[in-house]
């Protein structure tokens, strides 16, 4: 299959630094500035694109983003001894200021808000090599992206250096502010994007930020903050576009056949290379197509450093527990004894399994992640993959509205968005009320939509925001992290070296508990 993928222009924006022998003040005629470049709608692209190549990379979505998310959910646990200490400190909650991954998520934010800066900046440029369509569209990229990654910083660490032009020296460094004037700009951002950006694409443009995407990520901002009229407003525009539909074979979710399809608002975008991941990469360049080691860290026949909580393999009903169905959404997100993989032509068995057990029904069994697993269709111990992250999809714009409908009272329109998502052709779950999900009330549809949420969303880095907003707006029965402390595990701690390098930023603003 062929897919189209980002690739970057590496955009040298060299910083000229004062010095008093003005030999070294002199700027390189043949250096590339903002000044000499940025003058056609191809360059303006490219510099857009160079933006999602670092969302792409080895640092965010490829690999430590998708940790970072699940260490802090109750989704998962370890798979064994093989779990680096930097992810298992995050998994039992004693990561401090120096965890690399959690870090590097940081770092890479703060790269895409750069990137997405100068696009900005060259956007409001008047070239006239550059189309007044290019520039609305690519700078609504630029200003989705930046608030993407804002979002991320807000939500995850609280108040974050707000930038919103690029820094051109080393005291244009920012102070730290406020998670509200975080979530400020993100809508702000979203909300520009949400004008600017096309409703969807041609095939050669697929990966790219739509209007829907913008739309999706301003609800879920205004989640994060407790405001579900303007998130309910948000999601209303998705549905009626009629762009959208859930998708018979729950499968075509997170394999790489599915990529694209009815239900796909928003993907990162890989492509196969033979293997060759660019570990540690930055994400520039042209030799190496990226991929994503999403495959090998979780799947079965890999690295299994990440495998399913028993919370999560015991939540999903079963007629064992007096549920009128078994989900079948079970065995299409997990890998467990007796399954077959490589197009049918092989078992999996506890030999070829290495790690930890899970326990499932009572029962002790070796289970690991099924979704974003190539062994599908291949049966190898080491295997990075194309598939596209999804980042976005249909299923959470309903049952997002579902929330936001129980919220209002309108009872009836929450049970009826639920029952949509649980009625897809390859699940077809009894609709609620069920005999352990009945919904009588606020409190009762609210248990239903979170169990909804917990199994049709697994693993797809979605479960950390949920906890983290149920939690602020007092909306979980019980806390669902065993170490949680208050005051200290609401949020990830300031990198260290923030607090080192950055001269508007001080020890004493460090997040409580670190």
């Amino acid at each position: 299959m062929k897919k189209i993928a980002f690739l970057t222009c590496v955009l040298m924006l060299g910083l000229t630094l004062s010095c008093n022998d003005e030999v070294l003040n002199k700027v390189n005629p043949n250096g590339v500035t903002l000044d000499t470049y940025f003058n056609n709608d191809a360059e303006l692209i490219a510099g857009v694109n160079s933006v999602y190549a670092l969302v792409q990379h080895n640092g965010l979505v490829s690999r430590e983003w998708f940790f970072t998310h699940d260490l802090r959910s109750d989704e998962v646990a370890t798979g064994g001894g093989q779990l680096e200490t930097p992810r298992a400190q995050l998994l039992n909650g004693v990561n401090d200021a120096g965890n690399s991954v959690s870090n590097s998520v940081w770092t890479g934010w703060f790269r895409v808000v750069h990137r997405a800066n100068v696009v900005i900046e060259a956007g409001a440029a008047a070239k006239p090599g550059i189309t007044d369509a290019v520039r609305t569209r690519v700078v609504g990229e630029a200003r989705f992206l930046r608030a993407w990654a804002y979002y991320e910083l807000g939500t995850l660490w609280g108040g974050a250096p707000l930038y919103t032009e690029y820094a051109k020296s080393v005291e244009g460094s920012k102070g730290r502010s406020t998670q509200q004037e975080v979530y400020n700009l993100v809508i702000s951002d979203l909300k520009a994007a949400e004008t600017a950006l096309p409703a969807s694409y041609g095939a050669a443009d697929l990966g790219r930020a739509t209007k829907a995407a913008a739309q999706m990520l301003l609800a879920r901002t205004y989640l994060q903050l407790g405001d579900y009229n303007s998130a309910k407003t948000e999601l209303q525009k998705i549905v009626s576009s009629g762009l959208y539909k859930l998708v018979d074979n729950y499968l075509d979710l997170t394999n790489e056949e599915g990529e694209f399809n009815a239900e796909s608002i928003f993907e990162v975008v890989y492509a196969p290379s033979g293997g060759a991941y660019n570990w540690g990469g930055d994400g520039d360049g042209t030799a190496v197509q990226e991929e994503t080691v999403r495959t090998q860290e979780y799947s079965a026949v890999g690295w299994r450093n990440l495998i399913p909580s028993n919370k999560i393999l015991n939540d999903y009903e079963r007629t064992s527990k007096g549920d009128a169905k078994s989900d079948p959404r079970f065995d299409m997100s997990y890998w467990k004894p007796g399954d077959k993989f490589n197009n049918g032509a092989s078992t999996m068995t506890d030999d070829r399994v290495q790690g930890n057990t899970s326990i499932v029904d009572g029962q002790t069994v070796k289970i690991s992640w099924r979704k974003y697993s190539v062994l599908y269709k291949v049966d190898n111990g080491f295997f990075t993959s194309g598939i596209n992250m999804r980042i976005m999809r249909y299923a959470d714009v309903l049952l997002m509205l579902a929330e936001c409908e129980n919220e209002a009272g309108n009872s009836a329109a929450a049970i009826s968005l639920m029952n949509q998502v649980r009625a897809r052709a390859s699940v077809g779950m009894p609709p609620y009320p069920t005999a352990n999900y009945p919904c009588n009330n606020k409190d009762e549809i609210l248990r239903a939509l979170q169990h909804e949420r917990f199994v049709e969303l697994a693993s797809e880095q979605v479960r950390n925001f949920d906890i983290l907003r149920w939690r602020k707006h007092k909306k979980l029965k019980t806390e669902p992290i065993s170490y949680f402390v208050a005051n200290k595990h609401e949020l990830l701690p300031l990198p260290q070296t923030e607090i080192d390098n950055n001269p508007n930023i001080e020890q004493s603003n460090q997040n409580p508990g670190y």
